[in-house]
């Protein structure tokens, strides 16, 4: 390792230092962020989701109802072409 090569480095950053100016004031630099209208409505739309409930009970309820009184039947028919609609979109991707 050789010593003269960092003194030589170290004398090259202190020769590059700034000098601070004497009699005059600089202004003081400010950090600042400006966002736009869709960034904004982007942010209202993710509150919006976020505050929505996960289940929508009015849809959820009957359903419930009917499954707690022993009510409910599904169509095997409709539940066959439900999952084949499915199956159709997802193979068209």
């Amino acid at each position: 390792m050789r010593i003269e090569a960092y003194t030589q480095v170290q004398q090259l950053y202190n020769a590059t230092k700034p000098t601070k100016l004497q009699g005059k004031t600089q202004a003081s630099a400010t950090d600042r962020i400006q966002i736009s209208s869709i960034g904004k409505e982007i942010q209202t739309a993710k509150n919006a989701v976020a505050a929505a409930p996960d289940i929508r009970e009015e849809l959820v309820a009957p359903i419930r109802s009917a499954v707690a009184n022993g009510t409910y039947q599904v169509s095997a028919e409709s539940f066959a072409e439900k999952l084949m609609q499915k199956y159709e979109e997802i193979e068209g991707l």
